[in-house]
């Protein structure tokens, strides 16, 4: 029996596991908070210093956690970019992938290189103002000496991989890391200097993209460091999806991603073309109205908490006697309608009842991400299962309704460190392939995540014509925005 350790640097904390090579069951366990202060207002700050990650990794390593470990795989934040200079001292704390702040960067550089569908044909996505290429945009733009400074470009688990091997001359990456940057392509597995050139005004040095089952290095201890990746693709590895799988994550906003074959381009900018942790594709789609949805009609009815939105909408029946509610709220991104607003459709006396819409929220936050599936569906993407993951997932209201809205079988898996067991898995498939005894076209078979099943069944008919009805508000409110 070998053991390996995942570790999963979130923006907020540092998670480790410890699992055993064969079956992936988790021996241990680690967490520490990242030693970062709010900024003036509260909020989390834009700008960390990525020596805080160590702190904590080596807080949340403490007690002898990593004793008999033989490799460690790093899965950390998505987008959360270090410009290192020529001798490879940071030039500035992190840009965080959370940043709000170049969002004009974005729509510079969609124009710069000729509109949407340009950079999705050369990239497979189009730049927002959290990925890399548009940090860069806004570097130079607001902080030109640092911009004039900057000789490499890192991502969080980049650089955490980087100083756990001692800092060599050799920095690399992952294709799952390497495709949500802005100027790499998963499409062709290579980068595109020239979009770095045009977000940063020069060249920099690039990690090399590395192969899934390949190790970055190995400590002066001997412990085998694996590829890393960001975290949408090792939760997605730990929770063991493959084809016909999809993930829906529910936060305040949502995603929808599904394991593919090939990456797929398109056009409109809907898709994200990312790659995943073990040679295939995760195409995502996002909404920019998930829980947010909740929260707000919570606060309309003057409900707690959204357990007691839950407990309302239940008192209602689908369709919620035929009230419906275009969750736009912070506009919209899938379909894409950045200044709209939301929508309250079929307001008559005997539906104007809190419950009906508290189940008018739950179905259309359902029904805006039942949309983006569809996205996925119409490019030819198999969903069969659908992995429902997000702390309302668990909501009664959602488990009712989302079977038959997704058209599929839902997995409701049960709350665990899938970033870091992801990880882990990476880290024993690096391990074994260096020892000969595992494929590198094949990852170990770990037991997947244990999870409640929920099927539409007889609802199917129903869930269906809830979803007709969401679809005629909207092409009645936004005709032709929605073209999957």
């Amino acid at each position: 029996m070998g053991i390996v350790a995942g570790l999963d640097s979130a923006p907020d904390f540092t998670r480790i596991v410890v699992c055993d090579t064969d079956t992936g069951a988790v021996l241990r366990q680690g967490y520490a908070p990242h030693p970062v202060e709010s900024p003036a207002g509260g909020g989390r700050p834009s700008d960390v210093d990525p020596q805080a990650w160590l702190l904590s990794l080596g807080e949340a390593a403490g007690g002898g956690l990593l004793e008999g470990v033989q490799a460690i795989g790093v899965s950390a934040q998505q987008n959360a970019l270090v410009p290192l200079d020529a001798q490879g001292n940071t030039v500035r704390p992190a840009l965080v992938g959370g940043d709000k702040r170049a969002q004009v960067a974005a729509a510079d550089l969609i124009d710069a290189l000729g509109g949407r569908e340009a950079w999705a044909q050369a990239v497979g996505c189009v730049p927002q103002a959290g990925q890399p290429v548009t940090k860069l945009r806004w570097l130079a733009r607001t902080e030109p000496e640092n911009a004039a400074r900057t000789a490499v470009l890192l991502q969080a688990h980049d650089w955490l991989v980087w100083q756990l091997l001692g800092r060599p001359v050799r920095r690399t990456t992952d294709r799952g890391g390497a495709s949500g940057t802005g100027y790499w392509a998963a499409s062709t597995g290579g980068y595109r200097p020239d979009l770095v050139e045009l977000a940063l005004g020069h060249q920099a040095v690039l990690p090399e993209v590395i192969g899934p089952a390949d190790a970055a290095g190995t400590t002066p201890e001997g412990l085998l460091i694996s590829a890393g990746t960001g975290e949408t693709m090792a939760a997605a590895f730990g929770l063991g999806i493959g084809l016909g799988d999809a993930v829906v994550s529910l936060g305040a906003s949502g995603s929808v991603m599904a394991v593919h074959p090939e990456a797929l381009h398109d056009q409109s900018g809907m898709i994200t073309a990312l790659a995943d942790a073990t040679g295939m594709h995760l195409p995502v789609v996002t909404t920019l109205n998930a829980v947010r949805t909740l929260r707000g009609t919570a606060e309309l009815l003057g409900v707690p908490d959204l357990e007691s939105l839950s407990d309302l909408a239940m008192k209602s029946t689908p369709g919620a006697h035929g009230l419906v509610l275009l969750p736009y709220l912070e506009g919209e991104r899938t379909p894409n309608l950045p200044h709209t607003a939301g929508t309250l459709a079929g307001l008559r006396r005997e539906s104007m009842k809190p419950e009906h819409l508290a189940r008018a929220a739950f179905e259309g936050m359902l029904c805006g991400l039942a949309d983006a599936l569809d996205v996925l569906r119409g490019r030819g993407v198999e969903v069969r299962r659908v992995f429902l993951l997000g702390s309302v997932a668990e909501l009664p209201a959602v488990q009712a309704a989302a079977p038959s809205l997704f058209g599929a079988q839902v997995m409701v898996p049960r709350p665990a460190d899938y970033g870091a067991i992801g990880a882990a898995r990476q880290a024993a498939w690096a391990l074994g392939v260096s020892q000969g005894t595992l494929d590198p076209r094949t990852p170990p078979v770990w037991q997947g995540a244990m999870a409640q099943v929920l099927d539409p069944g007889e609802e199917l008919a129903v869930g269906q014509a809830v979803r007709q009805q969401f679809v005629a508000v909207r092409e009645q409110t936004h005709p032709g925005a929605f073209r999957p």
